[in-house]
């Protein structure tokens, strides 16, 4: 199974942050040829971002770069400066696809806007991603994934109630959403090129991109004029429906419990103590109603076994149920290691890294993590004379006009 499904696919990647390198990455996997056009001027902040291989700090080393950048080219271009935009647009023409991630008006004042971009290739396909998309009272207003995650609603409703809200995880929680929906839109207008022989532009808007995956709470608001809030771990559909603490220093299990059936289950998972057979237990409501009594009987029972015996008890009873896993954790998951999910790459700086693969496997085509995340500007050469057919002389000449930053 060698075929790849975007192997004659190619794409220039005006990026920086995490949206649009990982809409590329999903192209790249699967045998797209990416140039990512870059600059030491401005560079890029995720190269500049911990962790560190070997906790050693410089904008080649950061593995939360190295993570989401791996099969791509990378030419270092200063594009205020003409022979530098010349050289832009070669690539541009050279292209299927163009993705920036810039400030909405940056790419018009370079000169590579959709409309100037047409102009060299008619039939091109040209997605931005932002913080609120190229239109409208905010659309200039500045800020990263983190405050985006606030301002599309994920930010209320995580964390305890009598407590200020939490932004959740270590990154803006948008940029994964856009990068995903902005993906299936780059292969839609593929599909529609290959139809119709039109270009496309797609304007793509985070904070959107996260408000749609809090559509039932919204949906709730509309019907019902409900205020969805922070209701912790809890569920209003389940009960038991939370992390409970197990045998170890810091070790926890999950446990959801959707209707009586399930509940019984879990109470012969238990052994059926003296205080699960209480009537007050016995329904949802019920349970709902004394939920804090019934989530500290449960980490009572938890607290005898390990997150991996819970796990094993309660499956085998079919009660839903986990493990809480920190990264050393998901690093050794064997299911993981089953489905090759992190991969070996050697990278020309750092040395050996592992890279996560994307999560979906086609069962007629491969999807490979080939190469390294690129050091700033590795391929300028390869790309001015191997992607775009220049002479040695011509390379030199940029060299000696200081075309690459």
């Amino acid at each position: 199974m060698s075929e790849k499904v975007f192997e004659d696919l190619k794409v220039a990647a005006f990026c920086w942050g995490i949206a649009g390198p990982l809409m590329v990455k999903y192209l790249a996997e699967h045998g797209a040829t990416v140039v990512r056009i870059e600059s030491a001027s401005r560079i890029d902040m995720v190269r500049l971002t911990a962790p560190y291989k070997d906790k050693i700090s410089g904008r080649n080393r950061s593995l939360f770069f190295a993570n989401y950048n791996e099969n791509q080219y990378s030419a270092s271009v200063d594009l205020k400066k003409p022979e530098g935009l010349k050289l832009a647009k070669r690539i541009v023409e050279w292209s299927d696809i163009v993705v920036e991630s810039m400030v909405p008006g940056v790419m018009k004042r370079l000169g590579l806007s959709y409309e100037e971009l047409k102009k060299i290739r008619k039939d091109i396909v040209m997605i931005s991603t932002c913080n609120q998309g190229q239109t409208g009272r905010n659309s200039l207003r500045k800020g990263f994934g983190t405050q985006l995650t606030a301002a599309a609603g994920f930010a209320y409703l995580t964390g305890y109630s009598d407590r200020p809200p939490i932004v959740p995880g270590m990154m803006g929680y948008t940029d994964v959403c856009s990068a995903r929906l902005g993906t299936s839109a780059l292969i839609a207008a593929l599909i529609h090129r290959k139809k119709t022989g039109k270009g496309q532009y797609i304007d793509i808007s985070q904070l959107e991109a996260g408000v749609i995956y809090l559509s039932a709470q919204m949906l709730d608001y509309f019907a019902n004029q409900r205020v969805a809030c922070r209701i912790e771990n809890k569920s209003y559909r389940a009960s038991p429906h939370g992390a409970y603490p197990c045998k170890g220093d810091d070790e926890w299990c999950t446990i959801s419990v959707y209707d009586d059936g399930e509940w019984n289950r879990l109470t012969v998972a238990m052994e059926t103590p003296e205080w699960a057979r209480q009537e007050k237990f016995a329904t949802l409501e019920g349970r709902k109603k004394h939920e804090s009594e019934l989530d500290a009987r449960i980490g009572e029972w938890t607290r005898g076994y390990s997150s991996q015996e819970v796990l094993d008890i309660l499956q085998e009873h079919g009660v839903r149920s986990g493990i809480v896993q920190d990264s050393r954790g998901l690093y050794k998951d064997p299911q993981l290691d089953h489905r090759n999910h992190f991969a070996k790459l050697d990278h020309s700086e750092i040395g050996e890294y592992r890279c996560e693969k994307i999560a979906f496997r086609l069962s007629e085509a491969s999807a490979e993590c080939t190469s390294a995340a690129p050091c700033l500007g590795e391929h300028n050469h390869y790309v001015c004379t191997q992607i775009l057919g220049m002479s040695d002389g011509e390379f030199v000449q940029l060299l000696e006009d200081g075309v690459f930053d």
